[in-house]
């Protein structure tokens, strides 16, 4: 390639910077002057990428809430699409949101553009009628799951199965005590990690249960101690707030370090999304709790064809997790998981095992699978 090569990226939270990273990284090893342009997160515009809007406007949860920001959204997608048609990319590259990424993707494809579409949306759970779209939006679709590249080989989309970066990332090889230095926390065998989610609506449903649970086990026994990585400055302050009604209670409240949480703690209780499969990866029992607007849950049960949401769980294809959703979430339901899993080893034992068997599945070298796949499509 004779010419400066140009990918235009579109992210929308915190879990698709950290793999578009991974992604710019390895395309950089052989383009060093490649740019990288679009709407992207903290650790991607590290790396040299120039993001002209900020990534959190776009990190909005549920089906109802982002009709009250719908306005400007529509602003941000229209002015994306305009720059694109005129500042042609080598590819276009939708990480995840599918909901805002997938119309990018289908107007710049109907003008020629390649398109991939990174991570990919829960449609072989519900919605499935939206295989239509992606497959008129991208050129190639790249999946972090097995069952997710089959469904769309049985769906006739271009697919490229490249596993999670992730996967070769996180091991069970970590240092617990290290970790639990570096977050000054007491040497102990009783250390639970919170992890409410990186939104401010996740943290405001779902924190409230999980610091009353916090209670009851310290209640239970005082040995127990409690760490909180919080995703962001914004979401500090908010658990900051949160936790000034448990001032007696042992908890540490941290910025970021979400992994060294886990790895630090013995079991962690957790909202549903891709840090399940991070504390799958670290081999650490949890309790997944999820909580959304009533009429977003009403609507996403209704179409749903699955029996599950958490990653764990998906990819074993049964409960080896247990899942706490909207009205089952409550403190004394994950106080009583988080309870019995520290009362039986033997049965924690058996679901780090097969933790491990499920991340070997995930192994692939991510990153630079989804490299080699996106620069073949541009040759």
């Amino acid at each position: 390639m004779d010419k400066t090569l140009r990918i235009g990226l579109v992210v929308g939270e915190a879990s698709g910077d950290t793999l578009a990273v991974g992604l710019m990284k390895e395309i950089k090893k052989r383009y060093p002057d490649a740019i990288f342009e679009g709407i992207g997160g903290p650790k991607m515009i590290a790396q040299g990428f120039n993001s002209f809007f900020d990534q959190e406007r776009l990190a909005v949860m549920g089906l109802i809430e982002p009709l009250k920001r719908l306005p400007e959204l529509l602003k941000i997608r229209r002015e994306i699409i305009q720059y694109f048609s005129e500042h042609r990319p080598d590819v276009f590259v939708g990480v995840d949101s599918p909901d805002f990424n997938l119309t990018i993707e289908e107007k710049l494809r109907a003008q020629g553009i390649k398109t991939t579409h990174y991570v990919s949306p829960s449609v072989w759970a519900w919605r499935q009628g939206r295989v239509k779209k992606i497959a008129r939006a991208c050129d190639l679709m790249l999946t972090l799951l097995p069952f997710e590249a089959e469904f769309y080989k049985d769906h006739n989309v271009a697919v490229e199965f490249v596993g999670h970066p992730l996967a070769n990332e996180f091991t069970h090889l970590h240092s617990q005590t290290a970790a639990q230095q570096q977050l000054h926390l007491k040497p102990t065998a009783k250390t639970i990690a919170i992890m409410p989610g990186s939104r401010e609506a996740e943290v405001r449903l779902i924190a409230p249960e999980f610091l009353q649970a916090a209670a009851i086990i310290h209640a239970v026994d005082s040995e127990f101690q409690f760490v909180i990585p919080a995703a962001n400055e914004k979401r500090f302050a908010q658990l900051q707030e949160l936790l000034k009604q448990y001032d007696s209670l042992p908890v540490t409240l941290v910025l970021k370090q979400s992994k060294e949480a886990m790895m630090a703690s013995n079991f962690v209780m957790i909202a549903s999304g891709t840090t399940t499969l991070e504390a799958m990866l670290l081999g650490k029992p949890m309790v997944i709790g999820y909580r959304m607007a009533w009429l977003s849950f009403q609507i996403m049960k209704a179409l749903a064809k699955i029996k599950h949401v958490g990653l764990p769980n998906l990819l074993a294809g049964k409960t080896i997790v247990p899942e706490l959703l909207q009205n089952d979430l409550s403190a004394q339901g994950v106080a009583d998981v988080a309870l019995e899993a520290f009362s039986n080893p033997n049965k924690t034992e058996l679901l780090t095992e097969e933790f491990h068997r499920l991340s070997q599945q995930l192994r692939q070298n991510a990153n630079l699978k989804a490299a080699d796949a996106i620069l073949k499509l541009i040759s």
